[in-house]
């Protein structure tokens, strides 16, 4: 049997008071983004994105205490978008400046992404570090982000987030 751990459990009571948005105002720009929960139980990730001020990117991050990994090869994300590229994002430790990424595409039907721990890479302000990729034991933090280089509305539904 394939073992999986919710990272986090939507469902039409859960507490999404923990997801905090961080868009490029702390940087002098124009993007805004807001996460909600709907009628559903799935999270709203909704916003746009302004390329006003040298901005360009909006995110949503989850911080939670220290899950374990050990056993675990990827990351199930199960979303339904707006035909727009996302970034998916990890932390091992919440305090690090850098994140270990991998993008995305999304369609307006529901998909089941795969991601592989093993291949997300390390990038810290849109640059790739000279670092190893993902072979921590623990995560601390989640996020999503878009940074297409475009102003543009985006709205991303998450039904779920795995381990497996």
């Amino acid at each position: 049997m394939i073992q999986e751990h919710h990272i986090f459990e939507f469902n039409k009571t859960a507490d999404v008071t923990l997801w905090k948005t961080v868009n490029d105002v702390v940087m002098g720009g124009n993007s805004s983004g807001h996460f909600s929960l709907n009628k559903d139980g799935h999270g709203i990730y909704e916003g746009n994105v302004s390329l006003e001020n040298n901005g360009g990117f909006a995110s949503v991050r989850y911080r939670f205490d220290a899950l374990d990994t050990k056993g675990f090869s990827k990351i199930k994300l199960k979303v339904r978008g707006d035909g727009k590229r996302y970034q998916f994002r990890i932390k091992d430790k919440a305090t690090n400046k850098h994140a270990y990424i991998a993008y995305f595409n999304t369609s307006t039907d529901w998909q089941l992404i795969e991601l592989d721990l093993k291949n997300m890479y390390p990038t810290f302000k849109g640059r790739k570090l000279d670092i190893p990729n993902f072979d921590a034991h623990k995560i601390e933090e989640v996020a999503f982000l878009i940074a297409n280089k475009t102003a543009e509305h985006f709205k991303l539904e998450i039904a779920s987030i795995v381990m497996k």
